[in-house]
């Protein structure tokens, strides 16, 4: 058995299934386990700081932990730095078989922060069976320092372990999204698995395979050619000029409006580019370049207006904002104040009024995560939108866990395109 703590919407559960294996998820959020149902992964809906670790000795090979992030992460307080010392001290009680759980809780700013020491419970219960034979964990940047904890202990069980921060954008996940990560293993020597992206591709070398560019989000949702990435719309209209593509004001999404027929990406030139009837086909454009589009009525004459949409990763003061043929910054969610959205900016000198932002559609975000199209994502859309954001992109997923179950990840399992 492959126990995966604090499971989540099923972000390690689906890169196992398509590594060919299944884990059951301990996961105590109600939409996150009716999503997991629905995906088909085996869930225990339960506290897994209350649920009792004497059913597992004796069944498990691999631990699999991804504590929420909560109280670390810096889209929240990060009251979990300041409650360290307290988790640290659980950590080291816990693998010493000493419970004292109850009284470091009720002294931490916030009770989360000690859901970081809970594996460390199960492992030693565990351990006295020697079990498991490998460990895989992943948190926000922030947790690294307890991770090397961790490391130091499982070391002294006959664990070789490895930790450090991995960017997901190294393994073909369209967002740079950085994580600390403990390996462990009892049977093989524990590294990071070797990056299969960058920044800048690498062709190959004598020195080993080269690597491929960061993917984009156009290139994740399907959105047109890898040269030609950036879409675009006019103010106050659809691209070409064409009908408005949802009235001023409402969050809609750019998938509506590419559904309804007002938007068309610019990579499918040589045909209308709107809903109009006789439209003229979309003016070709070079590599790079937003494709100029008709002025609205009303605007002065002989001036076309051109947008090129970013996403941007919240709505904080120092959001990362990107263009399209850029990965996302690292996506997260929980609150109004981490809405992710699709902005526009102006490509020329022309434009005077900016459209409204355009909020991400859960599904949008979930390829982003590099989960399937068709995730079966329960709730309504904050709940969502929630399971998304802390969920670990499974493509990393598999990227970590194909080294312990002796599998070799090809390029094409996990397919991205919406």
């Amino acid at each position: 058995m492959i126990l995966d703590l604090f499971a989540g919407p099923g972000g390690w559960s689906q890169a196992l299934r398509v590594l060919g294996v299944r884990d059951v998820g301990l996961e105590w959020d109600a939409f996150a386990c009716r999503t997991r149902a629905a995906a088909g992964h085996l869930t225990v809906r339960t506290d897994v700081a209350a649920y009792p670790t004497w059913p597992f000795p004796g069944r498990i090979r691999g631990v699999i932990a991804s504590p929420p992030c909560q109280a670390w992460s810096m889209a929240g307080k990060r009251l979990g730095l300041v409650d360290q010392p307290l988790v640290h001290q659980a950590v080291e009680d816990l693998a010493a078989g000493r419970d004292t759980r109850a009284r470091l809780v009720s002294a931490c700013r916030d009770e989360r922060s000690l859901l970081a020491a809970e594996p460390m419970r199960y492992l030693h219960a565990l351990n006295a069976a020697g079990e498991p034979e490998w460990i895989a964990m992943e948190e926000v940047p922030h947790v690294l320092p307890l991770w090397r904890q961790y490391a130091a202990l499982l070391r002294g069980w006959g664990f070789s372990v490895w930790t450090g921060i991995l960017n997901a954008a190294d393994y073909g996940v369209p967002q740079t999204r950085r994580r600390a990560i403990l390996l462990a293993s009892r049977v093989r020597t524990a590294h990071p698995p070797a990056p299969t992206h960058a920044h800048v591709a690498e062709p190959d070398s004598l020195f080993g395979p080269g690597r491929a560019c960061w993917v984009s989000r156009a290139q994740a949702l399907g959105w047109g050619a890898t040269d030609r990435p950036v879409p675009t719309v006019c103010a106050g209209g659809g691209p070409g000029g064409g009908p408005e593509p949802f009235p001023s004001g409402s969050r809609k999404t750019l998938t509506d409006a590419r559904d309804r027929g007002t938007w068309t990406h610019p990579a499918h030139e040589g045909t209308p580019s709107s809903g109009r009837h006789g439209a003229e086909p979309a003016e070709r454009h070079e590599a790079g370049e937003n494709r100029a589009v008709p002025a609205p009525t009303g605007a002065s004459p002989g001036r076309a207006r051109r947008w090129s949409w970013s996403l941007r990763s919240n709505n904080q003061a120092h959001a990362t904002t990107r263009p399209l043929d850029k990965p996302a910054g690292t996506l997260f969610f929980g609150h109004r104040a981490n809405e992710c959205t699709w902005v526009a900016a102006p490509a020329d000198a022309g434009n005077t009024a900016t459209p409204e932002p355009i909020r991400i559609t859960a599904q949008e975000a979930g390829v982003l995560q590099t989960f399937p199209a068709d995730y079966p994502w329960a709730g309504r859309k904050g709940q969502q939108f929630a399971q998304i954001g802390n969920a670990v992109p499974p493509l990393l997923a598999g990227h970590l866990l194909a080294p312990h179950l002796g599998v070799t990840l090809a390029p094409d399992d996990f397919t991205l395109a919406a």
